[in-house]
């Protein structure tokens, strides 16, 4: 992790809590990045679902995992509606969001705090014990701040009994840097 990228930091995090054979979650598809990533971790067992509601992300998605050794489902549908697609409550082991825009595509068509905060309420349910939910939290310039506010603030609601919230920051880099965070469910939850 020597480039120190918001994702390859979330990535590091996530290699510690995804096995072979777990069910995860790519929530924001994007560019399949991190849909290729988890069926990495699941060396071909376990199952992907990835979300987007941008057909040009799911097309990406799709080309970029077509050779991928595990289970996979890109689904275009908006994050918020996952619990639909999803079956397995209380089985998932990883949940990966990129807040934001598609890189390189419509910058119109960012993820908005409405709906990513329903997202990673309906994450929370399919979350298994012990499970993570990991966020990349983009802000500033095209984006704003309202997401990344709405987000920031819903998490503090959560409760400390059930899930451990870890919320970090470039401290010295300009220019509203992401910022990496990490939901764990508690096993006593």
């Amino acid at each position: 992790m020597n480039r120190y990228q918001v994702t390859d930091w979330c990535h590091g995090f996530i290699k510690e809590h995804v096995e072979p054979g777990d069910i995860c979650i790519d929530a924001t598809a994007g560019n399949g990045n991190d849909t290729a990533y988890l069926c990495g971790l699941l060396k071909g067992t376990g199952k992907v679902y990835a979300f987007d509601i941008q057909e040009q992300a799911v097309i990406r998605t799709r080309e970029r995992i077509k050779d991928a050794a595990c289970e996979t489902e890109v689904i275009l549908s908006g994050h918020e509606n996952m619990a639909r697609y999803i079956k397995e409550a209380g089985e998932v082991s990883c949940i990966v969001f990129n807040f934001g825009y598609l890189p390189g595509g419509d910058h119109a068509m960012a993820t908005k705090g409405e709906t990513s905060i329903a997202a990673m309420e309906a994450g929370l349910a399919l979350l298994k014990a012990g499970g993570i939910m990991s966020l990349c939290i983009y802000s500033g310039g095209d984006s704003g701040f309202e997401e990344k506010d709405a987000v920031l603030a819903w998490l503090r609601t959560l409760d400390s009994k059930r899930f451990l919230v870890i919320v970090s920051e470039y401290y010295n880099r300009p220019n509203h840097p992401p910022i990496p965070a990490f939901v764990v469910k508690l096993g006593n939850s």
